[in-house]
């Protein structure tokens, strides 16, 4: 199990598949014969956001690692943050994610996603409630026949299950905040990102 203070990146991916973290939700027995990308893309990626956190998606501070633990203050840098590819085959065109806080107990999820021009994030679910925070760009964001277009400073709460989709506009990203009340996992209904609009 895991100790206080203890990241992704340091149990590793064996203990992750062992499931002796609680705040990854994953079937590991259905996913064992993918590759570590392969499963990260299917259960993290989200709208947006998606990710693939697995690895090597915990943040860092100069000489202090990300502590999980409700008592210690944590303080990233941009510098210090570690972004990762969330469709690694998508070269440059991929959404980027870091993941900056999982709570041991409730595997609640704080983490954000840099979302490239012109980009649509297809039909998905979450099982946990999320939010999203609206740091720079525009978010274009739809569920149930609703469209919202939401800029800088906007925010936006999805309740657990409901499927949606988003766009970003054709001349800008989009930077987002995102936090999930319990493990992270991305449910694709159509199928995970192919790349920019058409």
């Amino acid at each position: 199990m895991a100790g206080r203070g203890e990241t992704i990146q340091e149990l590793g991916w064996e203990n992750l598949r062992a499931g002796h973290n609680p705040a990854v939700d994953v079937c590991f027995d259905e996913i064992a014969h993918q590759s570590v990308t392969e499963a990260a893309m299917r259960v993290l990626l989200p709208a947006l956001l998606m990710v693939t956190a697995f690895g090597s998606a915990s943040a860092q501070t100069a000489g202090q690692t990300q502590s999980s633990a409700p008592e210690h203050a944590i303080y990233l840098k941009p510098q210090d943050m570690k972004w990762d590819r969330i469709v690694p085959e998508l070269g440059a065109g991929s959404p980027e994610i870091t993941i900056l806080h999982i709570d041991q107990k409730t595997g609640a999820t704080k983490l954000m996603i840099r979302v490239p021009q012109n980009f649509h994030v297809p039909k998905h679910w979450h099982t946990a409630n999320e939010t999203h925070t609206v740091v720079s760009g525009t978010f274009i964001m739809a569920h149930d026949g609703n469209r919202e277009e939401l800029g800088p400073g906007s925010f936006n709460s999805v309740p657990s299950k409901l499927v949606h989709e988003a766009w970003t506009k054709p001349d800008e990203g989009t930077l987002l905040f995102i936090t999930v009340d319990g493990p992270w996992d991305v449910n694709w209904v159509e199928g995970p990102p192919k790349g920019p609009s058409q």
